[in-house]
């Protein structure tokens, strides 16, 4: 089961996912609160001390429970998304798919636009 939250104080992430996996506990840091990918992530020996550092900074909401991503399917996403072709053992890195009443269909990732950023593809 993976948790995630929404982060209530002043900071440049706004959700925060926590998955153990079974090479440790990786935390997945989103800088939206609807971001469907993370865009940082920490990794943590275990659960206990990823939700010790993370505790005091969600939300009223609390922790969310969710289940294991699918399999091939990406760990920080709460929807069911993955690498067109991961499940072929062909990825198509920078194409995803997404599962829609059990059908795999493209899935067109929108990036943001930082206006801070100079460098940002417009």
């Amino acid at each position: 089961m993976r948790k995630w939250a929404y982060i209530s104080q002043e900071s440049e992430y706004k959700k925060v996912m926590i998955y153990s996996g079974d090479k440790g506990v990786y935390v997945f840091l989103y800088d939206a609160p609807d971001a469907v990918f993370c865009c940082a992530d920490e990794y943590y020996e275990n659960e206990e001390d990823a939700l010790a550092e993370w505790e005091d900074k969600i939300g009223p909401g609390g922790w969310h429970t969710i289940d294991d991503p699918l399999p091939d399917c990406q760990h920080d996403s709460i929807l069911p998304i993955r690498v067109k072709g991961r499940d072929l053992g062909k990825p198509q890195w920078g194409r995803y798919e997404i599962l829609v009443d059990g059908e795999w269909k493209e899935y067109v990732v929108h990036l943001r636009h930082d206006p801070r950023d100079s460098t940002a593809a417009r």
